[in-house]
C-alpha cells in the first residue's frame, strides 16, 4: 500500500471520533430539553413520562460512549491524546447521568408546585448542553479554533457561577419560608441535584479546555 493511502486510512479513523462526540452532545441537549420541560411540569404522570424519556437518552448516551471507547481501542491515530479522549467521553457521560439523576428526583419526590428558581437552573443546564453542541461541532477544526473553543468553555464556567448564586438564594428562601418539612426536603434534594449537574458541566468544560490548551 502506498504511503498516501496509509495516511488516508489514519485520517479517516481519526475523524470517526468527531461525529460520535457531536452525537453525544446532541443527545445530552435532548435530555436537557426534556429536563427543562419536566421542571416546568406540575402534573404527576407527565413528570414520570419525562423521566422515562430522559432514561432513554441515558441509554443512548451509554451506547455512544461505548462506541467511542471501541474506536479508541481500534485506532492507532487519534485527534487528541488517547487519555483525553477517554476522559472527555466519560465526562460527557457523567453530565448526562446527572441530568438523569435530577429528573429522577423530580419524578420521585413530586413537589407540589414547580419552582421558578429551579426552572431557571434547568434553563442554564440546557444552555450548558447547547454550548457543548457548539464545541463538539467544531472539533474537526479545533486546532484553528482554539480561542473560540476556549471562549465557549468560559461561557459554561460563567453559567456555573450564575447557577451557584441562584442556588444559594433559593436555599436561603426555602429554609426561611417553607413550613412543610417534607416539602422542604423534597425541594432541597431536587435543587441539590440540579446544582450538582451544573458543577459537572463546569468540570466537563475544564476537561475540554485542557484539550484545547494542548492544541494551542
Amino acid at each position: 500500500m502506498k504511503l498516501d493511502n496509509i495516511l488516508q486510512v489514519f485520517v479517516v479513523k481519526e475523524k470517526k471520533f468527531f461525529p460520535l462526540f457531536s452525537e453525544s452532545a446532541k443527545n445530552i441537549l435532548k435530555a436537557a430539553d426534556l429536563l427543562l420541560e419536566q421542571a416546568k411540569e406540575e402534573d404527576h404522570d407527565k413528570r414520570i413520562v419525562y423521566s422515562h424519556r430522559i432514561k432513554e437518552c441515558e441509554t443512548a448516551g451509554d451506547s455512544i460512549t461505548d462506541k467511542i471507547i471501541d474506536e479508541l481501542l481500534d485506532s492507532y491515530v487519534t485527534p487528541f491524546d488517547r487519555d483525553d479522549i477517554h476522559e472527555l467521553a466519560e465526562a460527557m457521560d457523567t453530565f448526562l447521568d446527572c441530568i438523569r439523576d435530577s429528573s429522577k428526583k423530580i419524578s420521585i419526590y413530586q413537589p407540589k408546585a414547580a419552582s421558578h428558581k429551579l426552572i431557571e437552573i434547568a434553563e442554564y443546564i440546557r444552555k450548558d448542553a447547547e454550548l457543548l453542541v457548539e464545541i463538539t461541532d467544531r472539533f474537526d477544526n479545533a486546532r484553528k479554533l482554539v480561542k473560540e473553543l476556549d471562549a465557549l468553555c468560559d461561557e459554561i464556567k460563567e453559567t456555573e457561577h450564575t447557577v451557584d448564586d441562584i442556588y444559594e438564594s433559593y436555599m436561603s428562601n426555602l429554609f426561611s419560608q417553607e413550613k412543610d418539612a417534607i416539602e422542604l426536603v423534597k425541594k432541597k434534594n431536587i435543587a441539590q441535584a440540579l446544582e450538582d449537574t451544573s458543577d459537572v458541566a463546569k468540570s466537563l468544560s475544564n476537561t475540554i479546555r485542557s484539550i484545547v490548551v494542548k492544541l494551542g
